[in-house]
């Protein structure tokens, strides 16, 4: 590619569940010459490998990769759009025979589709990663608990599997930024130690990965920060040179905004240091970045460079942590906080009687004190409405069960309420623990499968 020539890309996903329509809506008007879906959260391959022990039909990959690919499948490959996915989640593989099983419904034949893995390293992390981030114990202290554990991979598989053809990669967890940084890395020809121009383009995934985050979505506050149709947001298109410069756009007639506020804020998003941001390919330095207005929705970002690349990568570590209790009903007009206060204390002396064994027990007022719980100031405003939420953490599915069992015993033996949940609802769910770790760099390596449609 020309050093003067922009490469366009494209955001289609800020999260698993994230709408469908924009990242159509980019492919179909968005002039890109990539589309990037980001799908993952800290817990989505744990949960995952969750669901795949209880759900032996649950292919491993994003729920939604069907709806998604049939948006946006015949666009992208009629304008010749490649796609770069982490919708592979525990099995990249899979998500890419799904992918061409689509591509041939659609009559679409002769694309090539790679998918990367190797960031699962569950077999080997109590070996290669001694000491937990948060805590600074051992992990092997995780031994029985631990579900698993990935790697975030970098940007540099993709681009492999961009040189050897692939017109759709699909990958397992590769850190979000690198989902776009690796079109850059291939289109430019940029060397992956080239830590100034790699940290740029790492700053313009991050500007990237959270979608309409950029172009409005989290940012609205009425009467403060005005968003133009909320509901019909649309997600960003990066213009990138070969310098690292990026101009953030959208779909002309679309909702939402880009501005130098939306902006600002997305970049420092999650972000502890500025300096130092680090991710798998390079240490993104945020501190000279300028950002102007080029026009409506249209804001250039200059400046973003990079620190080199540490020798570890970071590995999440998802463990089983008991389970939650959960349950709710609800209280209207005139005395409602009174009434709700003694059903707390009921339940309080029921949890007692039947000997719930529970780590912590919540009883929140939602609407008075379920945010800042003892903080809440005394002198809050009385509600109109109360709803109770009651849950308890505990370490076996059957205590958990107890919530909801006398949250029902409530409906004639308590306090007179206006309603709850469902009483044959789903009120106990297990809980995913996120640990984190370091391991070393070679330690974690990459494979890519290549399909055709």
């Amino acid at each position: 590619m020309s050093e003067n020539k922009l490469l366009r890309i494209g955001s289609g996903a800020a999260w698993w569940g994230d709408r469908v329509e924009p990242a159509a809506l980019n492919a179909e008007r968005g002039d890109v010459d990539y589309l990037c879906f980001e799908t993952m959260a800290e817990a989505t391959v744990s949960a995952a490998q969750v669901r795949a022990r209880r759900d032996p039909s649950f292919p491993g990959y994003d729920t939604y990769l069907d709806d998604r690919m049939r948006a946006v499948l015949p666009a992208c490959m009629r304008r010749g759009t490649r796609i770069v996915s982490n919708q592979g989640w525990i099995n990249p593989q899979g998500a890419a025979r799904r992918i061409v099983e689509l591509l041939r419904e659609l009559g679409i034949r002769g694309v090539k589709v790679a998918a990367v893995g190797g960031s699962l390293i569950t077999d080997r992390v109590l070996e290669l990663a001694p000491t937990i981030l948060e805590n600074g114990q051992p992990t092997a202290t995780l031994k029985d608990t631990l579900i698993s554990a990935e790697a975030y991979m970098g940007a540099e598989p993709i681009v492999q599997a961009l040189r050897e053809g692939a017109q759709i990669v699909v990958t397992g967890r590769v850190a979000d930024p690198s989902l776009f940084l690796a079109p850059m890395m291939y289109e430019f020809g940029w060397d992956p130690l080239d830590h100034e121009r790699i940290g740029a383009g790492s700053g313009i995934g991050h500007l990237m990965e959270c979608g309409a985050q950029v172009t409005g979505g989290y940012f609205a506050d009425p009467g403060l920060k005005d968003v133009p149709e909320p509901w019909n947001l649309a997600f960003p298109i990066a213009e990138v040179d070969a310098q690292g410069n990026v101009t953030l756009s959208k779909v002309a007639g679309t909702g939402g905004a880009i501005t130098l506020q939306t902006v600002k804020e997305q970049m420092l998003y999650e972000v502890h240091d500025p300096a130092h941001y680090i991710t798998p390919d390079v240490v993104v330095d945020f501190t000279r970045a300028r950002i102007e207005p080029l026009g409506p929705d249209r804001v250039r970002v200059t400046g973003l460079t990079g620190k080199p690349r540490t020798p570890t990568l970071k590995v999440s570590m998802g463990c089983t942590e008991g389970f939650i209790g959960e349950d709710m009903f609800f209280y209207a007009g005139p005395g409602a906080l009174r009434r709700a206060q003694l059903a707390k204390k009921i339940l309080e002396e029921r949890f007692k009687i039947v000997k719930l064994d529970a780590e912590e027990v919540r009883i929140d007022f939602l609407g008075l004190n379920a945010i800042h719980g003892a903080a809440t100031p005394p002198d809050a405003p009385e509600p109109y409405e109360v709803a109770v939420r009651v849950a308890a953490r505990t370490r076996t599915r059957e205590e958990a069960v107890k919530v909801g069992r006398e949250v029902d015993g409530m409906a004639v033996s308590g306090v007179g309420h206006t309603g709850k949940r469902v009483p044959h609802q789903e009120r106990t769910r297990e809980v995913i623990g996120v640990w984190s770790s370091l391991v070393p760099r070679g330690q974690v390596a990459a494979h890519i499968d290549h399909f055709t449609s």
